[in-house]
This record gives structure tokens, C-alpha cells and sequence, in this order.
């Protein structure tokens, strides 16, 4: 690949993350946005209906998730990274949304701090951000 078709692609990918960002309350029912964008510490939480909330989050978990893979091809191209990084994404998947889960059925205030951390973790490519400095730091040992 040449340098200047990686550098637009990764724009472009990159691009396409910020969207999913600046455009989440036109494109995802998410109750959670303006709930925690508030003094949510002292609040009860917003009504919800439990399925479409979890829906609408797990597509917004495979979006990022399929762009930040695409992140990780273009940068390394290296299909075992990407197998791997699939996994990775795949298991914190079923663990994050379990534990979304019970919170969203059952709130507390006192658990609201670790429902808000756990949720940014579902919503955000955070597990990209750690992923490419890891395998970056891999791949000048190898």
C-alpha cells in the first residue's frame, strides 16, 4: 500500500470514528447521553426500554469495532493481529454488555460511577487505543 493511499484511508477510518461520535444522538437511542452528561451522581436513571438501549449499543460497539479493526489491518497488515484483535473485541463484548446489562436493569445510584465507565468502554474505541500502542510496541520487539 502506498503511503499516501494508508495515510487517506486511515483518515478516513479515523474520520468515520469522530462521526459515529459527533452525529450518536441522531444515529442511537441511547437514554444514557443526557443522563450522564448531567449530575448523574444524584439523579435517578431515565426511563429505557431495556432491549432497543441494548440493541442500539451493540451496534454501536460493532461499528467501532469493525472501523478499528480496520484501523489495525492498515496499519500493520497483518492478519494474525487482526484474528487476534477480533478476540479481544469478540470477549469484552460478551463481558461488557453483561455487565451493562445489569445495570441498566438494575440502577443504582451508587453503582452509577461503574455503570458510566463500563458504558464508555461499550461506546467508545477504547479498546483501540490500547490495542495499537500494544501492538506497535510488539511489533519493534519482533
Amino acid at each position: 500500500m502506498k503511503n499516501s493511499f494508508k495515510y487517506i484511508l486511515l483518515f478516513l477510518l479515523f474520520s468515520l470514528l469522530i462521526l459515529i461520535r459527533v452525529f450518536e444522538d441522531e444515529l442511537f437511542y441511547d437514554p444514557y447521553l443526557m443522563f450522564f452528561q448531567n449530575d448523574y451522581l444524584y439523579i435517578d436513571s431515565p426511563r429505557r426500554e431495556v432491549l432497543k438501549v441494548t440493541l442500539f449499543t451493540t451496534l454501536r460497539y460493532v461499528l467501532n469495532s469493525a472501523i478499528s479493526l480496520g484501523i489495525l489491518y492498515v496499519i500493520f497488515k497483518d492478519k494474525s493481529i487482526i484474528k487476534f484483535s477480533a478476540i479481544i473485541f469478540a470477549l469484552a463484548f460478551v463481558i461488557l454488555i453483561a455487565i451493562y446489562l445489569y445495570f441498566v436493569v438494575n440502577p443504582r445510584q451508587e453503582d452509577y460511577y461503574l455503570f458510566f465507565n463500563v458504558r464508555r468502554f461499550i461506546i467508545q474505541p477504547i479498546i483501540l487505543m490500547v490495542l495499537l500502542p500494544a501492538f506497535y510496541y510488539h511489533k519493534l520487539k519482533s
